[in-house]
């Protein structure tokens, strides 16, 4: 992708222009940022998917003019317990449709001028006239494309977060919009991270929410060190802590001067590998979600071309190239290929010409997990 061309996706706006002016700045609304763009997932599919045990749904009834409380509820969903078409104020969120439906997963490589690390996935929220899930703010960059219907949206700069009490949701005591728009199919809002917005349906909708990864300090911190652990027997050997030079005390509870410097230097070796960290950061941006399972197959003994599958997770920073959770050290022409598959989420005939013996061995390996799918 060449970053400096303007997309009609972002409004005649280079990607390098968004992601220097918009980008976590300021919100920017695209009228026809798709032209004559429809839905890719029929409203039967949909409430198809919400019944699966694998697929992450919410199902959110409003106060219907206060007529009742602001419910939620979580999936999966038989047909039955989702309301009339022609109930009022109600709204069914699905989470990583990308995760099931070839379209939808194109719709999300169109984003791609975002790093792979900070891409989430694609949520898909049907609503009844009426249906919204309150005002409220995400801690996250989010791209809202309106798919079937319209839907009405009033944003704003909150300062005020302060939340109503005793609620399902997370919805703002205090909401005041700056900005009051209605979205068409081809539409699309972008909003950056707090910036407090309200959607509420125009008749029966359908919104496609492109949404971001944001790894939080402490959790971040918590996933390296675990993953650091699993590797620190290796890196840091079985040495038992001796004291033969241990005098008697008086204070027996006072901890040992020596064995502080002794988990000093355990430590400090766990640590040395300088690609610990990057391992372990890389593995955990490409771990698969809870919910991901892959089917496995027999690779072709002979590979033409191939092409990630829409579940994997590819990433590579200089010395690795990471798939699913996994890591491997790479260098020269070999990683110059798996680099070009997780840029360019697929090989082609000419791209594997004098790919080495061991590339192609690990490309097998692969396909037979069912990471790769084999290309015609």
């Amino acid at each position: 992708m060449n970053v400096k061309h303007p997309l009609t996706l972002l409004g005649d706006i280079s990607p390098a222009d968004f992601m220097k002016n918009y980008w976590q700045r300021k919100p920017l609304l695209v009228r026809q940022a798709i032209p004559n763009f429809s839905p890719l997932l029929s409203r039967s599919a949909l409430f198809d998917l919400a019944g699966q045990p694998d697929v992450e749904s919410r199902l959110v009834m409003g106060e219907n003019s206060g007529q009742r409380a602001w419910q939620m509820q979580r999936g999966p969903f038989k047909r039955k317990a989702i309301p009339k078409l022609t109930e009022r104020d109600w709204t069914l969120l699905v989470q990583g449709v990308d995760l099931h439906d070839d379209g939808v997963s194109a719709l999300m490589q169109q984003f791609r001028f975002i790093p792979d690390a900070r891409i989430d996935d694609v949520m898909i929220s049907y609503a009844s006239d009426g249906g919204g899930v309150g005002p409220h703010f995400d801690s996250y960059d989010v791209f809202l494309l309106q798919a079937h219907g319209q839907r009405r949206w009033r944003i704003g700069r909150q300062k005020d977060l302060s939340l109503q009490p005793d609620l399902p949701l997370k919805i703002l005591a205090n909401f005041k919009p700056e900005h009051d728009w209605v979205l068409n199919p081809g539409d699309m809002l972008y909003l950056p991270p707090r910036y407090a917005h309200d959607g509420v349906a125009l008749g029966e909708c359908m919104t496609y929410s492109i949404g971001f990864r944001v790894p939080q300090m402490g959790d971040l911190a918590r996933e390296l060190l675990v993953r650091m652990s699993e590797e620190a027997e290796d890196a840091v050997g079985t040495d038992l802590y001796q004291d033969a030079k241990q005098p008697a005390v008086q204070n027996a509870a006072a901890i040992p001067e020596g064995l502080a410097d002794f988990a000093k230097s355990a430590l400090q070796r766990a640590l040395k590998d300088p690609h610990a960290l990057a391992r372990a950061l890389g593995e955990y941006l490409t771990e698969p979600k809870a919910n991901v399972w892959f089917e496995g197959g027999e690779a072709p003994r002979k590979i033409k071309a191939v092409a990630l599958d829409r579940r994997s997770r590819m990433m590579y920073d200089k010395h690795h190239i990471f798939l699913n959770g996994e890591s491997w050290r790479a260098a020269g022409a070999d990683a110059r290929l798996m680099r070009l598959l997780a840029d360019q989420r697929m090989l082609t005939s000419e791209d594997l010409k004098g790919a080495s013996t061991q590339a192609l061995a690990l490309l097998r390996d692969w396909c037979e997990d069912g990471w790769l799918k084999v290309s015609a």
